[in-house]
């Protein structure tokens, strides 16, 4: 079935279903799922300040730009109220039920991503390394700066952009476990492997929506497609700035630091890119005008000019001194 002469709205509600039955085969109940308690010192126990010196003494392994990664992630990660809300200012939500697949949907992965926020947060917390209430202070700017991600309120280019982000994500935590088991801390290694994973199931979820509007309403999704790709996926955290700087200033020393350790580098903005088009079947699409034949034309060129760009840039040497790290 082709919707091609429906608007957005209704191709939305017509997938209602298949976004309930996503909760299920990509979500996880709370009585089920990890959470945060399940892999930090407890409190209540006698040994909690062994364990606690124990954790400080692994992260004393960190080097300076892996921490700066990790507390740049964890801030984004604490953002979360600007992401659902985003969400939910879709258009099309407004005339959706409270229990309708979308809603339930967005209220499940909230709940999900705001695991991830306090599970980093309290192992900075506990690390001794980190100047909290700097970090605290990004946290709050980056909530009330927002985010200008290029997408509006329309549903097809929001969900690219989550299907593009939550790869994005998903790759920087699992090199992030990655680079701390290799530095010895193996509790930071865990954390972020359990993170990674959660992305990656998300990451699943949000493709096989955009998945099945390919399928129902092509030639408008691979305009969205076309138009999210020309303008760059950008990261949430963009406007990520410390006290005292502007709107964005921190984020570049961010990215500066995840692209010198490879946490997250333009390779694997290219890589995303290419297996967004498998994942689609962009080559295969029938039924595009020319405007979509158009569109198609310059996605399937576009790794291979980005990758060009890619091998061109050169790893940024400057380490810039965070506010938010102590020793």
């Amino acid at each position: 079935m082709k919707f091609s002469d429906l608007s957005r709205l209704e191709v939305i509600k017509h997938l209602d279903g298949f976004v309930t039955n996503a909760v299920r085969d990509y979500l996880k109940p709370a009585e089920e799922v990890w959470q945060p308690a399940d892999f930090l010192p407890n409190a209540s126990l006698e040994s909690f300040w062994e364990e606690v010196k124990a954790l400080q003494e692994r992260a004393k392994t960190l080097s300076y730009d892996l921490l700066a990664v990790l507390i740049g992630d964890m801030i984004t990660e604490e953002a979360l109220p600007t992401y659902e809300s985003w969400i939910y200012c879709m258009d099309g939500m407004n005339d959706l039920g409270e229990e309708s697949g979308w809603k339930t949907w967005t209220r499940a992965w909230t709940a999900e991503e705001n695991r991830h926020g306090d599970l980093l947060n309290k192992y900075l917390y506990l690390s001794g390394r980190v100047n909290m209430r700097e970090v605290e202070a990004s946290t709050q700017y980056l909530l009330n700066d927002g985010f200008e991600i290029g997408t509006g309120h329309d549903p097809y280019r929001n969900f690219i952009y989550t299907s593009f982000q939550e790869v994005a994500t998903n790759i920087s935590h699992r090199r992030v476990a990655t680079l701390a088991k290799k530095a010895g801390d193996s509790t930071l290694s865990k954390l972020c492997g359990v993170v990674a994973a959660d992305e990656a199931r998300h990451a699943k979820a949000y493709q096989s929506f955009i998945g099945e509007v390919f399928k129902i309403d092509p030639n408008e999704a691979i305009l969205a497609f076309e138009d999210m790709m020309r303008k760059k996926i950008v990261m949430p955290a963009h406007f990520l700035r410390e006290v005292g700087t502007k709107i964005g200033e921190t984020f570049g020393h961010f990215t500066d630091a995840a692209q010198r350790l490879g946490v997250y580098t333009a390779q694997d903005y290219v890589e995303i890119v290419q297996d967004l088009l498998k994942e689609w079947k962009v080559a295969d699409l029938t039924e595009l005008n020319a405007a979509g034949e158009k569109a198609r034309d310059y996605l399937m060129r576009l790794p291979e000019r980005l990758l060009r760009v890619a091998e061109r840039m050169k790893t940024p040497e400057l380490e810039y001194k965070f506010r938010w790290i102590v020793a």
